[in-house]
């Protein structure tokens, strides 16, 4: 799911050192490790984001405990959404990655203070870039919020086409939500006029 609603987050620096896997214009990837557990704690504790996510509160264990269990799983990569001082200001990850039908999921979290300022799109362009122009992907789709204006915005900049809703798909405090599902297809990535990442 994709969540850039306005709400404020934890955030520290990342150790000297840690090599980015992707770079973009204005922002880096690196790749998700068992000591940012702390960092994605707080991030996954915003109320706000929860809500977009369907998530609930889990503690700083088990956030530690599913990073270590995600870091075997070949069919997803997550990484840290990272400003080019190393500053890192968001979630980002590729999931249910299926290689034979060509398809994948994207998940983007950012932190409150990072929203709205360009980040959450060059993320979403640098993995999209990732999946498409590394791996032998054909579909990646997103789902959110209907009411997620946002992450909805987001998507639209990137190119994904709004497939329609899935109703009543979210079960969050009580409450039953519509997911907006959203699609990338790998000829609409290539007609897309835009500088690739590797170009950055």
């Amino acid at each position: 799911m994709i969540d850039d609603s306005e709400t404020v987050g934890d955030e520290h620096d990342t150790e000297a050192g840690r090599e980015l896997s992707w770079r973009a214009k204005s922002v880096g990837l690196v790749a998700v490790d068992v000591d940012d557990a702390e960092l994605l704690h707080g991030w996954r504790s915003d109320p706000v984001a929860a809500y977009h996510f369907g998530i609930w509160p889990r503690s700083l264990t088990a956030t530690r405990e599913r990073i270590e269990r995600d870091s075997d799983d070949d069919d997803r990569d997550d990484f840290l959404v990272l400003l080019p001082d190393s500053t890192p200001i968001g979630h980002i990850a590729l999931t249910c990655q299926n290689i034979v039908n060509g398809t994948a999921q994207v998940e983007l979290m950012l932190a409150g203070e990072h929203r709205r300022q360009g980040h959450g799109t060059e993320a979403l362009d640098a993995l999209v870039d990732l999946a498409f122009g590394e791996l032998p992907l054909y579909r990646i789709t997103a789902e959110t919020h209907t009411d997620n204006t946002p992450a909805l915005t987001i998507l639209t900049k990137a190119g994904f086409t709004h497939e329609g809703t899935s109703r009543a798909a979210c079960l969050h405090r009580g409450r039953r939500h519509d997911l907006a599902v959203h699609s990338l297809l790998r000829p609409e990535w290539e007609e897309l006029d835009r500088p690739r990442a590797w170009d950055a």
